[in-house]
């Protein structure tokens, strides 16, 4: 398909606040992505050089991601991403240790990709406890603890919200199997947090975590998973035995140099923090003058994730309006395809607001001018629908 050049200027003057269903590549992404697919393209199983090369940059990947975590690198293994990590987790740890129990713990509010595959095993027979959030969207350390006994051999919960950015207490579920002594794996969707936050595997608690590249300005398609040494888990792709045996297949080592790029490119995860923190008060700010907005996040959100609603307009069509002056947002998890949020019904809001919401998500390259441009164009938007709401 051909690009004019009117859409190519387009989309250098667009505002993208829609970074938790995907980031832009950044350029050190690119540039190594590009370097493995004209010099680096042999296979990491071949014993001459090129296959020897490409090994060293899946290594360097490894590596870093280890470095990132605070873990060893033997411990992370690519595969497609969140959702495949995830359905391995949750299906692998279950199945492994269905034997010593029949209990499985999540939550009302964790991604479908986690969501779907326990409903898939409770259709098999497993118990699932799944714990309503507060009102602000999180979820209690109490209520963790409650949901745990001697009988629950996993546990699986997100560490941030993709959809209002709440922090989930993930050691508090640590703390709880231990001090029942319940032979439970504890998993932990990271796709939102890795890259953006500090993680420490030792202090998050969790024996498997998961992570997607595209979600930090690498490439889609590539992710990982940490497994803690000990744990065992059936693999679900069988094969060549690539990754030590547990994630058969080629390594996809163009999209992985990309990731390396991407982690690279990171640069001080402390002051992005900050700024991204900045940035999310100047916007939560702007939205509430005049009543423009509800904020729907909790006060406590990783600063990344802001849900809002804008009341008596739907949320379709406030996104096409946006998209209309360039700025692009979601009205929900991307994955949601454009259902009402489940998250915020687990909420307990009103069907207003539910049917108002939108998603605003940054990364390290927004500004406080998208977050006028965006105050700007719903302030327009409410005066345009306004007759044909």
């Amino acid at each position: 398909m051909c690009i004019s050049v009117e859409s190519v200027t387009y989309l250098e003057n667009i505002v993208y606040l829609d970074n938790s269903s995907t980031t832009a590549p950044c350029n050190e992404a690119i540039v190594e992505m590009g370097r493995a697919l004209k010099s680096d393209f042999g296979n990491p199983s071949s014993l001459h050089i090129l296959g020897f090369n490409a090994e060293k940059r899946v290594t360097l990947a490894r590596e870093a991601i280890a470095e990132g975590i605070k873990a060893d690198p033997e411990e992370i293994f690519f595969n497609s991403g969140g959702t495949e990590g995830n359905n391995t987790a949750i299906f692998g740890a279950a199945y492994a240790r269905k034997k010593r129990g029949n209990k499985i713990v999540t939550t009302e509010i964790e991604h479908p990709s986690v969501a779907e595959p326990i409903t898939r095993l409770e259709s098999e027979g497993f118990e699932v406890v799944r714990i309503k959030p507060q009102s602000d969207g999180t979820i209690s350390e109490e209520s963790i603890a409650a949901a745990i006994d001697k009988n629950t051999v996993l546990v699986s919960i997100m560490l941030v919200n993709n959809e209002t950015g709440a922090v989930m207490p993930v050691s508090a579920a640590r703390r709880a199997i231990e001090s029942v002594g319940a032979p439970a794996i504890l998993h932990c969707d990271c796709v939102q947090a890795f890259g953006k936050m500090p993680i420490s595997v030792k202090a998050l608690g969790a024996d498997i975590i998961t992570a997607s590249a595209h979600k930090i300005h690498g490439p889609k398609g590539i992710g990982f998973m940490y497994i803690k040494k000990g744990i065992t888990i059936r693999p679900l792709l069988l094969g060549g035995g690539q990754e030590k045996g547990f994630r058969s297949g080629t390594e996809a080592v163009p999209s992985i140099c990309g990731f390396y790029g991407a982690l690279k490119a990171i640069g001080n995860m402390d002051k992005t923090l900050k700024n991204v923190t900045e940035l999310r008060e100047f916007a939560v700010s702007e939205l509430k003058k005049d009543n423009l907005a509800v904020i729907n996040s909790p006060d406590t959100a990783f600063p990344f994730v802001l849900n809002i609603s804008v009341e008596g307009y739907r949320s379709e069509t406030l996104l096409h309006f946006l998209e209309r002056e360039g700025i692009f947002v979601s009205s929900g998890s991307a994955c949601a395809k454009g259902k009402g949020s489940y998250v915020l019904r687990a909420m307990g809001l009103p069907r207003s607001r539910i049917d108002s919401a939108l998603r605003i998500s940054f990364s390290r390259f927004n500004s406080k001018e998208d977050i006028s441009r965006l105050v700007s164009s719903l302030i327009k938007a409410k005066t345009a629908l306004r007759r044909v709401r």
